[in-house]
């Protein structure tokens, strides 16, 4: 028997299988001596349908159950997109053809007989990295395509499932700031998002910057370099100080594929973040996420374990 943990993302998608009574996280066996399998795929980059897309997630999956070769007990979806109570999207403005799309009876249908689970993949990453770090009390922010996050206040996400995902992606750090794909100005996303730091980099080189590029002019500490980060670390500090007087955690953490891929992003926004505190404020620890790249998808995993 086994869990698949699924993490959707904008560009690409996650996919995990461990076995009943594996420890998850830390990559250990399962119970039984099954090994975990993986597999990462990137959405085509034209215009696909949905219709598409969720058939090269069920082409993807069949290769991975393959591999597998034994029965799956249930499935985790981590979503970045915003699903109504009926389980139809709302909005995603990473795949906008997915508007409108039954999306819990698509899965049913790529997963036919099998009980499937979905939440937010802010919210799911959250709580696993509250598990990680064994912390009731987490805010957890996830820097990459867009910005998701979520909050866990005394081991719950909040504000709950009944009332929604919480959307720190779209926290309006300043309101005169660039547009983002929501419409409004300023938010979050729209200024430290993977893209948004790429774009702010480019126009500061006059050429196209990608990810890479980024990286290794960071590691070199060219100066447009470090001003497109430090534009970026100090919207994420002023939304980590405004989650911190809100919701008062413990921890926070700052993760996502982009993040984790720049090292001196967490340490430049923990330095701003102290910068912006107020005497007797909330000053909660600022960290790296324990899980790198991956907290969504072991939140799926959790999920899919019914935890």
């Amino acid at each position: 028997m086994g869990y698949l943990g699924i993490d959707v993302g904008g560009s690409k998608v996650a996919l995990r299988l461990e076995a009943d009574g594996a420890a998850g996280a830390d990559g250990a066996d399962g119970s039984d001596g099954q090994d975990p399998v993986e597999s990462v795929f990137r959405w085509p980059q034209h215009a696909a349908s949905a219709d598409e897309d969720v058939a090269e997630l069920r082409r993807h999956t069949d290769a991975l159950l393959r591999r597998w070769r034994r029965p799956v007990t249930s499935v985790g979806v981590a979503m970045p997109a915003t699903v109504d109570e009926a389980g139809r999207v709302s909005a995603w403005p990473g795949r906008p053809t997915w508007q409108g799309l039954d999306l819990r009876g698509a899965l049913r249908a790529v997963f036919p007989g099998t009980a499937v689970r979905m939440a937010d993949d802010g919210d799911l990453a959250a709580l696993a990295e509250a598990d990680a770090a064994g912390c009731r009390n987490v805010v957890y922010l996830g820097v990459g395509t867009g910005i998701g996050g979520g909050i866990v206040h005394d081991g719950r996400p909040f504000p709950g499932p009944a009332a929604g995902s919480c959307e720190i992606g779209h926290m309006m750090v300043d309101r005169f700031g660039p547009r983002c794909v929501c419409g409004r100005l300023g938010c979050l996303q729209a200024l430290a998002s993977g893209p948004a730091t790429l774009g702010r980099a480019s126009e500061l080189v006059g050429r196209k910057v990608g990810f890479a590029d980024l990286r290794e002019a960071v590691a070199g500490r060219w100066p447009w370099a470090a001003t497109a980060l430090r534009e970026t670390c100090s919207a994420l500090a002023a939304a980590v100080q405004s989650l911190a007087e809100l919701a008062r955690p413990e921890l926070v953490v700052i993760g996502g594929g982009f993040a984790a891929g720049l090292p001196g992003l967490v340490p430049e926004v923990a330095a701003q973040a102290a910068e912006l505190a107020r005497p007797g404020g909330p000053r909660p620890v600022i960290t790296g996420a324990a899980l790198g790249g991956l907290s969504s998808l072991y939140g799926a995993l959790l999920l899919a374990r019914g935890k």
